[in-house]
C-alpha cells in the first residue's frame, strides 16, 4: 500500500508519498511555490480563504502524481496535518460560509479571558488544562457576537484538516487531540466541554462527529478520485494538528520525549503522562495522538507566533534577491551577541507565553557605525532562540525538564547560528533529524490504517541527521539575561 501525507501550512501545502511496506518517501511536492497569502483586515487578525488551501492541495497532489514514480491509484490510505487553532465553518451544503480565523489571529483574546474569569472559579483550568484564549471556542463565539447573521447559517464548525478531509471525502468528522486544541475538552470528564458551550451559548449540533485519531474519517469521494488519479477505496486514516503530528514524525510519543520546530512560529512540545497546566495558561495541554483516559498522553505546547515569520521579514526588507543559506552563512561570520544588537521577535500577534499581551517587535542598540546587514540577520536568530528560552524557563516550572530535543532539519534548524543559539541557551542537546510534516501525515495514515504492523515499522526509515550539543553557555547566559531585562520593560509599559 502506498499512503499519501498532506500537510497544510500556513505558507503552502506540501504532499509526500510514502511507501507503506517499508516506510520510505517516494515523492514530494509543494504548492503554491511562493508563500500563501495572510488576509488581514485589522490589526491583530489573521484570515485565509480555506477554498484556497483545497485548490493548492489538489495541485500538490497532482504535481507529485505527475513525477511517474508511482501508481496513484495504489494510494490506499491518506493522512493531513494542518496548521492549529484555526476555525472553518460551513453551511449544511458544506459551503465555506467566511474565511477562515487562523492559529494566529488575536481578535477573540478579551472574550476568551471574559469567559476565562466567569469559569475558572469552577474549575476550569483543572479539567481543560488551558484557558479559553483565542482558541478555536472563542473565535467561533466571535463570530455569534459580531457575525450573528453569518452564525445562524452554520451546519458544523471544523478545524483546518477536517475541511481538508471533508473536501476528500463529503465527511464532516473530527478526533479528541483536534477538539482537544479548540479547548472543546473536559478532561476530567473525558468528554466535550459542555461548560465553554453552555458559557458561549453554542449548539452543541455544530461540533463535528468524533472519531479516534487514527481511524477512518471516510473514502474519496468518486469525483475527487477521477480529478486527482486516485482511487474511490482510498480513506483519510488520520488526522492531527502539526505539532502533535510533528511530534509522530518524530517518533515523540512517549512521557518525557520532546520535539522543537521553527517554522512560521516556533514550538517545543513535550509528551507528558501528567494533566499538566500552567497557571497563567503561557503553555497549552492538548490531548496528544496516542492520548487515552485510561493511559494519559498530552502534549504541552509552546508556541512563539513571530519567529520563522520574523526571519522572513528580515529577509525580504534586508536581504532581497539573497537566499537563507547566503543569509545564514553571513550571520555565521558574526560574533556571538551581533556586537550588542539585540532583537525581540514578537511582530506577530498576541503572544500566549507572555500572558496573550502584543509586545510588538524591536531592535535594539544599532550603531551606525558597527551594524550590518549580517549583525540583523543574526540578532534575530539569536533573539528567536532566546524567545524559545524564555518558554522553555515556563515549561521548566510546570515540570517539562528535557534531557534531549528533536527537531526536523528543516526551515531555522538549518542554520548553524540558530542550532548553536538554541542549544547553548536552553543548555539542552538537539537532536536533528531527516523529517517531514507531510511525510509524518503518511506514516500516520499507515498506522489508522494498519499498514505497519507495530510502531517500530512504521519508523524503521527515520534517519538522524546530527546532534549539536550547548555551547557557549556562560556567554549565552549573560545575554540571554539582558535580553531578558528588555523584553520584561517591554511588557511592564503593556
Amino acid at each position: 500500500m502506498l499512503l499519501l501525507g498532506i500537510d497544510l501550512g500556513t505558507s503552502s501545502i506540501k504532499v509526500s508519498v510514502v511507501d507503506g511496506s517499508t516506510g520510505s518517501t517516494i515523492a514530494s511536492a509543494n504548492y503554491p511555490e511562493s508563500e500563501a497569502p495572510i488576509l488581514s483586515d485589522h490589526s491583530g487578525w489573521a484570515e485565509q480563504d480555506p477554498q484556497s488551501w483545497w485548490d493548492y492541495t489538489k495541485q500538490a497532489i497532482k504535481k507529485v502524481n505527475s513525477t511517474g514514480l508511482y501508481n496513484s491509484k495504489d494510494i490506499g490510505a491518506i493522512g493531513i496535518a494542518y496548521q492549529m487553532h484555526g476555525l472553518v465553518i460551513v453551511d449544511k451544503d458544506q459551503q465555506v460560509l467566511r474565511n477562515s480565523i487562523i492559529w494566529c489571529d488575536s481578535r477573540a483574546v478579551e472574550l476568551g479571558n471574559e469567559a476565562f474569569e466567569a469559569l475558572a472559579p469552577n474549575g476550569f483550568l483543572q479539567s481543560h488544562l488551558n484557558s479559553p484564549g483565542n482558541f478555536t471556542a472563542s473565535k467561533l463565539a466571535w463570530v455569534k457576537r459580531n457575525e450573528p447573521q453569518v452564525y445562524q447559517r452554520i451546519d458544523k464548525f471544523m478545524l483546518p484538516g477536517d475541511y481538508l478531509s471533508m473536501c476528500l471525502t463529503g465527511e464532516i468528522n473530527s478526533n479528541i487531540s483536534s477538539l482537544s486544541e479548540g479547548v472543546f475538552w473536559n478532561f476530567e470528564k473525558n468528554a466535550l466541554s459542555r461548560e465553554l458551550l453552555s458559557y458561549y451559548d453554542i449548539d452543541e449540533a455544530l461540533v463535528p462527529e468524533n472519531h479516534p485519531v487514527f481511524s477512518n474519517y471516510g473514502s474519496v469521494r468518486a469525483e475527487v478520485a477521477a480529478e486527482l488519479g486516485l482511487s474511490s477505496k482510498a480513506i483519510v486514516a488520520y488526522k492531527a494538528g502539526d505539532q502533535p503530528n510533528n511530534a509522530l514524525s518524530l517518533n515523540v510519543l512517549e512521557p518525557g520525549e520532546v520535539a522543537s520546530t521553527a517554522g512560521t512560529s516556533g514550538v517545543i512540545y513535550a509528551v507528558s503522562d501528567q494533566l499538566v497546566y500552567d497557571k497563567l495558561s503561557r503553555v497549552n495541554t492538548f490531548a496528544h495522538i496516542n492520548h487515552k483516559h485510561n493511559k494519559p498522553n498530552l502534549g504541552v505546547l509552546l508556541c512563539i507566533n513571530g519567529t520563522g515569520i520574523q526571519n522572513s521579514w528580515m529577509k525580504g526588507v534586508t536581504a532581497p534577491g539573497l537566499s537563507y543559506p547566503q543569509i545564514n552563512a553571513a550571520a555565521a561570520e558574526i560574533p556571538i551577541g551581533s556586537r550588542g544588537l539585540r532583537i525581540l521577535p514578537f511582530g506577530n500577534g498576541a503572544e500566549r507565553m507572555l500572558c496573550n499581551r502584543t509586545v510588538g517587535a524591536h531592535i535594539e542598540n544599532i550603531d551606525f557605525v558597527h551594524h550590518t546587514q549580517a549583525h540583523l540577520w543574526r540578532a534575530a536568530q539569536e533573539g528567536i532562540a532566546f524567545s524559545f528560552r524564555y518558554g522553555l524557563d515556563i515549561m521548566r516550572e510546570n515540570g517539562i525538564n528535557p534531557a534531549v530535543i528533536k527537531a526536523g532539519y528543516a526551515n531555522l534548524f538549518l542554520s548553524e547560528v540558530f542550532q548553536q543559539s538554541f542549544a547553548g541557551v536552553t543548555n539542552v542537546p538537539v537532536q536533528l533529524y531527516d523529517n517531514d510534516g507531510s511525510v509524518g501525515a503518511a506514516l500516520g495514515a499507515g498506522l489508522g490504517a494498519s499498514a505497519f504492523t507495530n510502531r517500530q515499522e512504521a519508523f524503521a526509515g527515520m534517519k538522524q541527521n546530527g546532534q549539536v550539543e550547548p555551547s557557549n553557555m556562560a556567554l549565552y547566559e549573560e545575554l540571554y539575561g539582558q535580553w531578558k531585562e528588555s523584553l520584561e520593560n517591554k511588557l511592564k509599559n503593556k
